[in-house]
């Protein structure tokens, strides 16, 4: 499922020469999803809610990764690629040592599920927050 919402939401994000709100909503999606799966005692409702997460993080990647490049040209394109891969590297350190250690001083899971909420939420209001696309902008005028 989250295959083929990559395809169907890169297309569409192609299709339409749009790529903020292709890449911001999945991510609104996961999050609302992610939210939602410490609410749930059924493993069925758990398993759909964790896909819908799985489908709103691997939907959003591929609008993500071609805005750069709208707002960046030349060697500031390779440098915005850096910056996004150290950040996620950072963040793939730090996101599993904060869950586990709000796993351990609550007991509870959802402390952790509630960080990373929150976390993609941030992740969703900087997306939604960004300027206009250069080269849309140029086309405009």
């Amino acid at each position: 499922m989250a295959a083929a919402a990559m395809v169907l939401i890169s297309r569409s994000s192609d299709r339409r020469l749009e790529r903020k709100f292709h890449a911001a909503l999945p991510v609104l999606a996961a999050v609302l999803a992610l939210a939602l799966m410490g609410t749930t005692r059924s493993p069925l409702f758990a398993v759909a809610l964790l896909s819908f997460v799985e489908i709103g993080l691997c939907g959003f990647l591929a609008p993500f990764w071609a805005m750069p490049s709208e707002f960046l040209s030349g060697s500031a394109v390779a440098t915005g690629f850096a910056l996004i891969n150290s950040v996620g590297n950072l963040g793939g350190f730090v996101g599993p040592l904060v869950v586990g250690f709000m796993n351990q001083r609550t007991g509870s899971i959802y402390s952790g599920l509630v960080f990373v909420s929150v976390c993609m939420l941030v992740s969703f209001a900087l997306l939604v927050f960004l300027p206009r696309e250069a080269r849309a902008q140029q086309r405009i005028s």
